[in-house]
């Protein structure tokens, strides 16, 4: 299925997002994409604003601009936050990004020798962007399945699709009802452990608390998420295959904590820009977000960590800011999260994801009330 033809789905999710985000007269609603792609989207949300009384303005930035910056840009130009950008989200009180999923153009440009920190830098101006996103508006992100994806990981691009839709425009009060008894647990908890034949990791959660993820601000949604206590992540997690951040492949990560911070950093391919990402400032080197996914909607592994961090059997972590309605206090320009596979069929093996013990995944399979099916 072409993303660009007619589909009545795109004007469902458009008022979707509209009720969600209460959009509504004297409101000023700012919209990014990134493709052509996302047009169908757009459009669809531009017709539910204005029906509703508000303003709309759309913002085009391509990701073939990132990757002409990164390479002809000065690093000074390059940490500069994008002007343009940050004043839609200082004219806006809705905002919504549709970003549609691009493979990385690996006939690009040539790299400068200090491409690593020329990326941390445009990711920490980046991230600028998205602290005025969530600090000024009432705000939502889709990711727009694309075919040129499916190709990639050689998927059928209706699969996609389809799960995508399935994965925005669930029954979100339903939802909500099932996946409480992990909030609370987490509300209550002392730690987690994430463990699997190439994993084991504990992080504390004590004082922290849970933040549910159910249609509100992600397209597609379904997790949990909190903010492990800054000094309390010891051991090491791997994530196998191949995943993409920021324009990136990285392949088979390995990442190392000693009392909350990373201490090593390998991977089979983007290592060196992997630690560039961890050196972006003081606050990348923790872990600002633990996330555990819920979807039971969205279940095909994709490499992208917007969509994989949502299909129920998977874990989380984010390198870099945390969630202060979590308890978080961890600062950072940088939100990198890292999903990890822990189902039956897992590149890396099967593995177990438990609160004080008790687990929400055992030896690759769901097995906490009211999550499976």
């Amino acid at each position: 299925m072409n993303t660009t033809a007619p589909d009545a789905r795109w004007d469902h999710l458009a008022e979707h997002l509209a009720e969600r985000l209460t959009v509504a007269a004297d409101d000023r609603v700012s919209i990014f994409i990134n493709d052509k792609s996302a047009l169908p989207a757009a459009h669809a949300l531009i017709r539910a604003a204005l029906r509703r009384g508000a303003a709309a303005q759309t913002v085009y930035q391509p990701e073939l601009a990132d990757t002409e910056e990164l390479a002809h840009s000065t690093l000074a130009q390059i940490a500069e936050p994008p002007a343009v950008e940050a004043a839609a989200m200082k004219w806006a009180t809705v905002h919504v990004s549709f970003r549609s999923m691009l493979w990385p153009d690996a006939t690009g440009a040539e790299r400068p020798e200090d491409f690593p920190a020329r990326l941390a830098a445009q990711r920490q101006a980046k991230g600028a962007i998205s602290t005025l996103r969530w600090q000024n508006t009432r705000w939502a992100i889709a990711r727009i399945p694309t075919p040129g994806w499916a190709a990639q990981i050689g998927v059928a691009p209706e699969v996609l699709l389809d799960e995508f839709f399935a994965g925005a425009l669930d029954d979100w009060d339903a939802a909500k009802i099932r996946w409480q008894s992990v909030c609370d647990a987490i509300d209550e908890g002392e730690g987690v452990t994430i463990t699997s034949p190439d994993t084991n990791l504990r992080l504390g959660i004590r004082g922290r608390t849970a933040a549910l993820f159910a249609g509100e601000a992600n397209l597609p949604d379904g997790e949990v998420a909190t903010a492990p206590v800054d000094d309390q992540v010891d051991g090491h997690i791997t994530f196998p295959g191949v995943t993409v951040f920021a324009g990136e492949v990285f392949e088979n990560l390995y990442l190392r904590f000693e009392a909350g911070k990373v201490v090593e950093v390998r991977a089979d391919q983007g290592a060196e820009v992997a630690r560039a990402l961890v050196e972006t400032d003081a606050g990348s080197h923790r872990v600002g977000e633990l996330g555990i996914g819920l979807s039971s909607t969205v279940q095909q592994w994709t490499g992208d960590l917007f969509i994989d961090e949502k299909i129920l059997g998977t874990v989380h972590i984010a390198l870099g800011r945390a969630y202060p309605q979590c308890g978080g206090i961890n600062e950072s320009t940088l939100h990198w999260d890292i999903v990890k596979d822990l189902r039956v069929d897992a590149a890396g093996g099967a593995g177990t994801l438990a609160i004080d013990g008790r687990p929400i995944v055992e030896d690759g399979r769901v097995v906490w009330p009211g999550l499976a099916g």
